[in-house]
This record gives C-alpha cells, sequence and structure tokens, in this order.
C-alpha cells in the first residue's frame, strides 16, 4: 500500500509551474497528461499526487485536480486512500500477469479486426510509427520514452481496428502496463520488440488473421517474460510530482 512520506523524509523537489494556455486544463486534458506522464516513467509507482503541487502545475483549481485524478482511478492508474491522497498505482504480481492475460484476449480480437477491415492509410500509419520506434532507438533515446513509444504502437492499432470501446480499454490496460514495466524492471530490448512490431504487420498484410494473432500473442509472452515477476516489486522512495510535461 502506498504511503504518505513522513516529515522526516527529504523535501520533494518544487513542481515547475507552466502557462495554462500552453496546456489543456480540462479535467480530461489533466488526465491525459498524468497517464503520458505516468507511461513515460516520470511518475513512478507509489508517487504521492499532491492536489496543491498538481494545482500550481495546471493552474487551476484543486476541484478541477480531483476530478482529473477520478477519472486516472477509474482507470486503475492511481490509487485514492481515505485520509491520505492519490498515489500511482503500485500493481502486485498477481495483477501484472492478469493484465498481459486480458491484454492477450483483447488484442487478439483487435488484430482480427484490423486484419479484417485496415485500410492502407491504416497499415502507412503503424509502418511510420515503426519508423519512428528505430529512428528513436538509433538515435539513443532515454529509454523510458522508448519504452512509450512501443506501448503506443499497440494503441495505435487498437484505434486503427474501428472499435473505439475496445480501443479504450487497450489504452488503459497499456498504461497499467507502463506501471508494471516500471515496478518490475523490463529486460525488454527495445529494437528487439521493434522488430516484432514489424513482422507482425507484415503478417497483417498477408490477410492471415489467426497468423497475426498468434503473431501478437507470442510479442505479448515476451514482453511479460521480459519481467522480473518472482516477487513484489521493492518498495521506493515517493516523490512529488515533477517536471511534468518536459
Amino acid at each position: 500500500m502506498p504511503r504518505v512520506p513522513r516529515s522526516t523524509a527529504s523535501p520533494a523537489a518544487p513542481v515547475p509551474a507552466a502557462p495554462a494556455a500552453e496546456r489543456d486544463t480540462s479535467a480530461e486534458g489533466i488526465a491525459k497528461a498524468l497517464t503520458a506522464a505516468i507511461a513515460a516513467r516520470k511518475l513512478p509507482p507509489g508517487t504521492w499526487l499532491r492536489e496543491e503541487a498538481l494545482g500550481r502545475v495546471y493552474a487551476v483549481s484543486r476541484t478541477k485536480i480531483r476530478a482529473a485524478l477520478l477519472l486516472l482511478s477509474k482507470d486503475k492508474l492511481i490509487q485514492t486512500i481515505p485520509d491520505k491522497g492519490a498515489f500511482v498505482s503500485r500493481p502486485t504480481v498477481a495483477e501484472a500477469r492478469e493484465v498481459f492475460a486480458v491484454r492477450r484476449l483483447l488484442e487478439s480480437e483487435v488484430v482480427r479486426l484490423f486484419v479484417k477491415a485496415g485500410s492502407m492509410v491504416d497499415y502507412s500509419a503503424l509502418q511510420h510509427h515503426i519508423r519512428t520506434e528505430r529512428q528513436m532507438h538509433e538515435a539513443g533515446t532515454e529509454g523510458s520514452l522508448q519504452e512509450k513509444l512501443l506501448g503506443d504502437f499497440h494503441v495505435v492499432l487498437a484505434e486503427r481496428a474501428g472499435n473505439a470501446v475496445l480501443a479504450g480499454l487497450v489504452r488503459e490496460l497499456v498504461g497499467r502496463s507502463s506501471l508494471i514495466t516500471m515496478l518490475y524492471q523490463s529486460d525488454n530490448d527495445p529494437s528487439c520488440a521493434t522488430d516484432e512490431h514489424e513482422s507482425f504487420l507484415r503478417i497483417a498484410r498477408s490477410g492471415d488473421a489467426e497468423a497475426a494473432v498468434a503473431n501478437m500473442v507470442q510479442h505479448l509472452r515476451r514482453v511479460e517474460a521480459s519481467l522480473h515477476l518472482s516477487s513484489d516489486g521493492p518498495e521506493r522512495p515517493l516523490d512529488l510530482v515533477k517536471a511534468l510535461l518536459e
């Protein structure tokens, strides 16, 4: 269970404020920005999301921050503890395995829909995403950003499959997978994952839906196997929200 930092802990770094005009300061916009920050590993599992600090970052009232946090709690990305506050979720080993099991089920259906209805524009969008993955890897981009882009491939695939509800579920699970990856320190090689994305797209283009499903399931199993899921992740120091959307 997340813990509120005690008064003896080192003071958290200050949160830089940013002009509200540069950001979507609706509750939905703030929730989306925080989701992106979690996926980019800026907010590790267990981070205490102080309403006052977030209010400074987005230049909004605590009421609006609470609305954004409520949206995140519905997606299981944060945990709200009465009288303590909101924290970035710390998934257990069992939850981690369940997330990947559900991803395999849902993304199998995503693949079937995509192979059936995907257009040339859809395939081009995914191919462009893969090229960006390679460029970031070759440029030595920070690992957390590469991991986020790899996860985004699955979100884009789901969005292109034509079922908005299914895409929303995949987006939530990919976000939770980012937390799992942070907590259990994945050995996933970004270049290997990109190769697998390209292999998947090649099979999907052939029109063989079940072969594409088998390829995706194998890919997700390998990603899960790269995690250190032998025990719950170690306790880590909690940092105040910082460097959001740098």
